[in-house]
């Protein structure tokens, strides 16, 4: 099961109650939190593989709206179809220490079929097909509305994605991106070159040092690809490598807010969403 990532469904699952509504929007089931009226921007999540029903993606939503500047949408992208929460509860204890290392790998032995099989209904072709035609439609309905795209473990590739310059589309006879501005957070299966190659917005990566599953050496090929462009003469627009200590894979997203390193790195995260848009949109 090489790349499939088993620290994915590793983490924490938070505590709270959110805000927001779902509510389908261009086709898929989508969580919407914040300003509805005169928002500066639309900021869309591409969540980790858990989606919608982990409560810990609809809170990261309701954080980047409470300023009350941004409409955020949480779209379904798996369409009905997140990884199951029943394995969640199974690998993501509240506290890791209080599991045993044999519970832990019975645990991951007995989820992997499932997560291959979950693979299999997911694949890199149907996710982009299935992406792009969700922010395509909301570009041409937002006309003049700037759009940020952020992305989380298996979103992150996704997001990243986005900002390609082959996915523009024709909106009033001219060509534009899909998004205005990207936040990659620990994304998974990023392919490099293809996934980095070529934005025509621009993108603040975070990498975890520690990220058992996407390798922290991913950095240092993303800027090598975009130096490598630059002195070929493309225009490469700004992007901003963030990186987080200890940093394990999830920390953006599966963090335990109980330990202070996990917390910071949670609450940075957000910071560095927020920031980025607030800058670019």
């Amino acid at each position: 099961m090489a790349a499939s990532c088993n620290d994915c469904i590793k983490g924490t699952i938070h505590q709270g109650l959110p805000i927001g509504k779902e509510e389908t929007i261009h086709g898929l089931n989508t969580y919407v939190v914040g300003n509805r009226t005169n928002a500066r921007g639309i900021i869309v999540m591409y969540s980790d593989i858990f989606g919608l029903s982990l409560p810990n993606n609809k809170l990261i939503a309701d954080a980047y709206a409470k300023s009350g500047e941004w409409l955020v949408y949480l779209p379904d992208f798996f369409e009905g179809d997140p990884l199951s929460l029943k394995i969640a509860d199974l690998l993501l204890p509240v506290d890791a220490s209080k599991q045993s290392t044999f519970g832990k790998y019975t645990g991951l032995l007995a989820s992997a079929p499932s997560f291959v099989m979950w693979q299999t209904r997911h694949k890199v072709d149907h996710c982009k097909g299935v992406c792009k035609n969700f922010m395509a439609k909301l570009r041409r309905a937002t006309t003049g509305q700037k759009i940020g795209m952020v992305g989380f473990c298996w979103g992150g590739k996704y997001a990243s994605w986005t900002g390609l310059e082959q996915n523009m589309i024709d909106v009033d006879s001219k060509k534009v991106p899909l998004v205005d501005a990207i936040v990659a957070l620990h994304p998974s299966h990023l392919a490099v070159p293809e996934d980095v190659e070529h934005l025509v917005v621009p993108v603040s990566y975070a990498w975890g040092v520690e990220d058992s599953v996407v390798p922290f050496e991913q950095k240092a090929k993303v800027e090598a690809t975009h130096t490598q462009a630059k002195k070929a003469g493309k225009v490469v627009p700004e992007i901003e490598h963030k990186v987080y200590r200890p940093g394990r894979h999830g920390f953006s997203v599966r963090g335990n807010p109980d330990d202070p390193q996990e917390r910071a790195s949670l609450e940075d995260t957000v910071t560095q969403v927020l920031e980025w848009f607030a800058r670019w949109l």
